[in-house]
């Protein structure tokens, strides 16, 4: 039998008309989300591991490959859509000797017109999986339009660009062409990988002032301050883009920063938002909409303002601020967590899950959002720093979709 609060999940799912949960048959969560939420314009669903639904792990990385992308198309297809519907995906793996073979699975699922992506490498994932993917598909296929820079060939298995409607979603750019050598500069690297977006997003008749969120990836050979100051010239002050910058244990290509992201066309629908109790930033707004999409950037345990820090020592006390965190963005746009429809966990030890789920069950109701759970880096030694901080455990950021 299903478990109780996944029956009052699918009730909840007909009390919203904008806002519907699709839950493939036999699929048993392992935490509190929902496999997909249908809400808007765009399907989201949740980060999707190697397991059959019967919790089998396939014995090859190409079956275990395939079946995280058929645990995908489950939930596609069960909302009426198709794989041509997809818009977007992030791609985790464990083991960048598996990227090859991963991109000739993928390609077979995308074969004409595949979506944007970006792809990363974790230290661990949920249920021991080597490979994660999400994904956001459009409702309405004929707003799907392919974005490749004059010049280039359509790659094989991931587009530069997609644009959905007024959303251009944007793959993980690291520098203008693969053969491209990598600058031994840190900061020229920045600027290498920024170039790239930027290309991407003139190809569809962008700029940077259009973007509404950005993940920047990072490696440990990539100082943050370095990417910061480069990052933080090609944007306006106090009006950047909502962000969720993270460490990953590995990138593709050898890079050690890419950027992966969403622009919005209709300028007039991008608004910034910001809580009084956050100073303006020259690198990322707490929030940003895009039309009747709100993104918020990763938020963790840190308590603002001038005596601020994470002071809190468990994962469970630092979800809590985290939440209380992402809670102040959600209000100072009239929302709250009934409107956010996907998140994304960056958890330090997966070990600390069922504890992070028991706490971050309690914020939302039987229809929770999706949800993408990662474990980026190896987990670190729990030391306070000098002034008594405690290290982070763990980031969250959410996308909120208002009601119509």
């Amino acid at each position: 039998m299903r478990p109780s609060w996944v029956l009052l999940l699918l009730l909840a799912a007909n009390l919203i008309a904008e806002r519907r949960v699709i839950f493939p048959p036999g699929v048993k969560p392992v935490g509190p989300y929902s496999p997909g939420i249908l809400a808007g314009d765009f399907l989201y669903v949740s980060g999707q591991g190697a397991r059959t639904p019967d919790g089998r792990m396939p014995a090859t990385f190409e079956d275990q490959a395939r079946q995280c992308l058929e645990n995908i198309k489950s939930i596609v297809e069960l909302a009426g859509l198709t794989m041509d519907h997809v818009v977007y995906t992030q791609v985790y793996l464990d083991n960048g000797s598996s990227f090859d073979e991963m991109n000739r699975i993928f390609a077979g699922y995308f074969p004409a017109h595949p979506p944007a992506r970006s792809t990363v490498g974790v230290h661990h994932l949920p249920t021991d999986t080597p490979i994660e993917i999400n994904a956001v598909a459009v409702r309405d296929l004929a707003q799907k339009k392919i974005i490749v820079p004059a010049g280039e060939d359509q790659p094989q298995f991931l587009s530069p660009g997609v644009l959905a409607g007024d959303r251009l979603y944007i793959s993980g750019s690291t520098r203008v062409g693969r053969s491209a050598a990598l600058p031994e500069d840190p900061a020229e690297q920045v600027e290498a990988a920024l170039k790239r977006f930027h290309q991407i997003l003139q190809a569809a008749g962008m700029d940077f002032a259009n973007v509404v969120f950005v993940n920047p990836y990072l490696t440990h050979a990539m100082p943050t301050e370095v990417m910061n100051r480069v990052y933080a010239k090609h944007f306006e002050f106090g009006n950047t883009p909502a962000r969720a910058t993270i460490e990953m244990s590995w990138l593709p290509y050898g890079a050690n920063v890419s950027f992966t992201g969403v622009a919005i066309r209709d300028l007039p629908k991008r608004r910034a938002v910001r809580p009084k109790n956050m100073p303006p930033s020259p690198t990322a707004s707490p929030c940003v909409f895009a039309g009747d999409t709100f993104y918020c950037s990763a938020k963790s345990g840190f308590i603002p303002g001038a005596n601020g820090g994470i002071w809190a020592e468990s994962v469970e006390n630092q979800v809590r601020q985290t939440m209380r965190n992402l809670l102040d963005g959600l209000e100072e746009a009239g929302l709250d967590f009934s409107h956010v429809v996907a998140s994304n966990v960056y958890l330090v030890n997966l070990g600390e899950f069922g504890n992070m789920n028991g706490v971050y069950a309690k914020y939302f109701g039987p229809a929770p959002p999706a949800r993408t759970t990662i474990s980026p880096l190896a987990p670190i030694e729990r030391k306070p720093d000098a002034l008594g901080h405690s290290p982070m455990l763990e980031q969250i950021s959410i996308i909120a979709v208002t009601e119509k």
